[in-house]
């Protein structure tokens, strides 16, 4: 009681250069107070961007492996390179079940392609100056270049990939499209090969595989390419013209007892984590994955699209830095200047028999209270600062956030329906979170680090203090004031 009441006599006795402590003190706090609120914001932006992108894993060529010892200026080269590619084991629906069965995988899905030629309907013939395949051999593309059209199974909404990027975007769509689409003999088609064909929703179109099997089915959507992917094709239809869209359990039935109907498998694998993808691939080759292909992930996806807010992080926490050390340093000469403005009365308290440990308790305390008031003023003064500070740099992220809902929201009709399969991914159209703004809330967790950042600076800067005070004799001193 008697060091705290010493200390708050003193700190009334020089009110000017506590005043001054206390600016400073509060400037710091104020600094502190908005970086800690749009560091931890911008954290929880980077966590629910990098939440809204599932951790995806895809079978892909490893194309590193395949061209082991191929030398393209030898016909016997080609020829083996060829050979190695004809013989790459395929995979089929059985082996993605077999290899979604693992510890290390929450869900998937997979679109399931077949070729199939008009009855009913032309082909909409496509004329280009690209005779180079689209696929390196496993792709649709290749498979069925044979046939008139590319019937793609999608196995729930999280697998259209297409319409998630935007080069595909519904141009009509029924009102109950996505309620009854992956169940049953509903398509969606290109609007060209509508417009080729005189179709419109709710016609009915004929397909038939080559052994002259014909399949019926009911357009509930007319789709679009986006034109800037077709910007280098001499064609006058775009490359999806022939494209037509439905359901993986359609494709199923069609290839069910049918072995001359050949399809092929594109799956995606959602992992729990992206450090266990070396150990799925080996658990991949163990359940019979030919070694030519190999997992692919979306995780620099997921990082691109945070980097500009990591930035942001980033700044805030050498701003932070930087204050601190500014900070620290001048408290740190003003306190050396005080203990030596001071001298003469340290030499009275400690002649009169005030021990060195509550003299210097007594100038921590002096310090502790006038931070104390400093740093609640500043808390509140960065509270009320930290949302219209944060909204503005962020504003960028903000914006993208809710164009990218839309437009995702768009390419599919602008129906925002939950279309995923009971046993598929289940999570129904996949968008990024939208913001209307960003609250950089002065919540407890920024209050208790402000607290220990600035009682923590308050006794570094009071190591001044606490070795002069040691330090001084007191006769030497009355004796240099007389």
């Amino acid at each position: 009681m008697f060091i705290l009441k010493n200390a708050w006599i003193s700190i009334k006795r020089n009110k000017g250069r506590n005043i001054l402590i206390g600016i400073i003190i509060l400037i710091i706090a104020c600094a502190c107070t908005i970086t800690l609120a749009i560091k931890n914001t911008a954290v929880d932006l980077i966590d629910s961007y990098k939440s809204a992108y599932d951790k995806e894993v895809t079978i892909g060529f490893n194309r590193e492996n395949m061209m082991k010892g191929f030398d393209p200026s030898q016909e016997e080269g080609r020829e083996s390179a060829r050979e190695k590619f004809d013989n790459i084991a395929s995979y089929t629906i059985s082996d993605v079940e077999k290899f979604a069965d693992s510890d290390y995988i929450e869900s998937y899905y997979y679109t399931y392609g077949v070729g199939l030629n008009g009855n009913s309907i032309e082909k909409a013939e496509i004329e280009s100056n690209n005779d180079m395949p689209n696929g390196f051999g496993h792709g649709r593309e290749n498979n069925m270049s044979s046939t008139d059209f590319t019937l793609t199974g999608y196995s729930s909404q999280d697998a259209m990939s297409e319409f998630i990027s935007g080069a595909y975007t519904m141009s009509e769509i029924t009102d109950n499209a996505w309620d009854i689409a992956f169940n049953g003999n509903y398509i969606f088609i290109n609007e060209e090969l509508a417009s080729y064909n005189n179709l419109k929703l709710n016609d009915k179109v004929k397909l038939e595989d080559e052994d002259g099997n014909v399949y019926e089915f009911e357009i509930i959507g007319i789709f679009k390419e986006n034109e800037e992917d077709n910007q280098e094709s001499m064609s006058m239809f775009s490359n999806s013209v022939n494209t037509i869209i439905t359901n993986s359990e359609a494709v199923v039935k069609l290839t069910d007892g049918n072995e001359n109907l050949k399809a092929s498998i594109h799956p995606t694998f959602i992992i729990n984590s992206y450090d266990n993808v070396e150990k799925l691939q080996d658990e991949f080759y163990e359940k019979g994955l030919d070694e030519n292909f190999i997992l692919q992930t979306n995780e620099e996806l997921a990082e691109s699209g945070v980097s500009s807010v990591k930035n942001i992080s980033s700044f805030s926490t050498s701003f932070l830095i930087i204050t601190l050390i500014i900070g620290g340093i001048v408290l740190f000469v003003i306190n050396m200047i005080n203990i030596r403005e001071r001298k003469y009365e340290i030499g009275v308290l400690r002649t009169i028999g005030i021990s060195k440990l509550k003299l210097t308790m007594q100038f921590v305390a002096e310090l502790v209270i006038v931070s104390v008031i400093a740093l609640t003023l500043g808390a509140g003064i960065g509270a009320v600062s930290s949302k219209g500070v944060s909204n503005s740099l962020l504003a960028n992220e903000i914006s993208s956030s809710n164009e990218k809902t839309e437009e995702i929201n768009k390419n599919f009709g602008g129906i925002n329906h939950d279309g995923a399969r009971g046993g598929m991914h289940g999570k129904g159209m996949p968008v990024v979170q939208a913001y209307d703004s960003i609250d950089a809330v002065v919540d407890i967790k920024v209050l208790i680090e402000l607290l220990s950042i600035g009682l923590s600076l308050v006794l570094v800067s009071s190591i001044a203090s606490m070795v002069s005070i040691q330090r001084f004799s007191p006769l030497t001193i009355l004796k240099e004031r007389s």
